[in-house]
């Protein structure tokens, strides 16, 4: 059986080609709101507010997704936390065991997420895209998806994370095509192009972002024109809205948050960092933030009124405070410079990777409070307490305690060595992670 359907002038194809015979056969919006709120006070006393009171999450969670799993880009929560406790912390006496290890074929970095008893991945193979399903007991093949996309490309191919809602699965491409597949048996429901759709022109390393679901709509960062973000209806495909001004993607992935009140999608795109306003994409504000080739990558993270933001080439990090009448720089250092990976905001701190160093960081200034070499390039994760941070460039994984006193590592592995730039994703007491030729699953327990 064939299944075509047309994305401009590019072609979703299922028709379940053979597999190479060396293939082994998570909110959607977080908020984090500190009450009250102090647009006029330094970060420091949210950071305060944080010890004092509870952070109120508010989030909308895809019916059908289990609490264990990892639906979404960063987590059920998309602040890169996972909720399992009780995890094996004596990684040096006993590290985690691998179940199950599967080849990649498109050198490259797409992210893995994980519901339903499955984990999902998008993989290349020639000139096409493969998302695949894979069983998360076994690491088999349950069903694939394939469908023509690029021939040629700089540094891999698709750099996005599948997201899973309702049974369904929501993909983007490195060339913008955008597809609804049925998540048991890997149909195509529906399929866009976003060039075709809404004029955007495709970023230098190709669309990176993962989509957004807010309700019922489906979030993406086009860069267009006329549409630097657009929803479409995510049971349809249909387009319910264009907006967001015309600056042109970056390789961030969107976020909900309510700021000063109103509802908006947060945008890192190419050329800033926006508030859009989630009912009909009118442009709330805008910070100019450019790097060196548009690579505006991170995602940002919500705290009140205020939006952390971090970049490389020289950029660094920010804290925008939104306002009433816009938004302006609240701070702006060099000390973390992220390339690409979020760090995880806990207890009134950063965590994450600037170039070369894990760090803690302070949101009152910017300032490190600790750093450790050794973690260029590389994706972290919070779970039970402890950060899991995964060295870029020499692909071992350290777990460190989430504390501002110091660098405390409490033991290390190497899951697969080699150029490990993928963020690592935690559920269900496993470990995902994968480098440019394989993914593999680790028992976290």
């Amino acid at each position: 059986m064939e299944l075509q359907h047309r994305l401009g002038d590019q072609r979703f194809t299922r028709d379940r080609p053979a597999p190479p015979r060396h293939w082994n056969r998570g909110r959607h919006d977080l908020l984090l709101r500190i009450a009250p709120r102090y647009l006029s006070r330094p970060w420091r006393t949210l950071m305060r507010m944080t010890r004092l009171l509870a952070i109120a999450l508010l989030m909308t969670v895809a019916a059908g997704a289990f609490a264990a799993d990892w639906p979404i880009w960063r987590g059920p929560t998309q602040d890169g936390i996972a909720p399992d406790t009780g995890i094996n912390k004596d990684w040096n006496g006993q590290p985690p065991a691998k179940l199950w290890q599967v080849e990649m074929h498109d050198g490259g970095y797409a992210g893995p997420s994980m519901a339903d008893g499955k984990v999902f991945i998008i993989d290349h193979v020639g000139a096409q895209d493969v998302v695949r399903a894979l069983d998360i007991a076994t690491g088999q093949e349950v069903w694939s998806f394939a469908y023509d996309d690029l021939q040629k490309a700089n540094y891999g191919f698709s750099r996005s994370t599948p997201i899973y809602d309702g049974g369904r699965l929501y993909t983007v491409s490195f060339l913008g095509n955008v597809g609804c597949l049925n998540a048991e048996t890997g149909e195509l429901i529906w399929g866009i192009n976003m060039p075709g759709k809404f004029g955007g022109r495709v970023p230098t390393w190709g669309y990176a972002m993962s989509a957004l679901i807010d309700g019922d709509r489906l979030v993406l960062v086009p860069g267009g024109p006329n549409a630097c973000v657009a929803t479409v209806d995510k049971m349809t495909g249909e387009v319910l809205w264009m907006g967001g001004g015309g600056d042109i993607a970056g390789y961030s992935t969107p976020v909900k948050a309510t700021i000063q009140g109103t509802e908006q999608y947060v945008v890192f795109t190419g050329k800033s960092v926006i508030g859009v306003r989630a009912e009909d994409g009118e442009l709330l504000w805008r910070v100019p933030w450019e790097t060196a080739y548009d690579v505006n990558a991170a995602t940002p993270i919500v705290a009140g009124d205020h939006v952390f933001i971090t970049s490389n080439y020289k950029r660094g990090c920010a804290i925008i405070a939104v306002g009433p009448d816009g938004a302006d720089i609240h701070w702006e250092t060099q000390t973390m410079s992220s390339h690409f990976n979020t760090p995880v905001f806990h207890e009134g701190y950063f965590y994450g990777t600037g170039n070369p160093s894990l760090m803690c960081l302070s949101p009152s200034d910017g300032q490190a409070v600790w750093t450790q070499s050794g973690f260029e390039n590389g994706g972290v994760v919070m779970v039970d307490g402890v950060i899991l941070a995964l060295s870029g460039n020499q692909g071992f994984m350290a777990m460190v305690e989430a504390t501002p006193e110091g660098y405390r590592e409490l033991g290390r592995f190497t899951p697969l060595g080699g150029q490990s730039w993928t963020a690592p994703i935690v559920a269900d007491g496993k470990l995902i992670v994968r480098n440019k030729e394989a993914l593999a699953c680790f028992d976290l327990m």
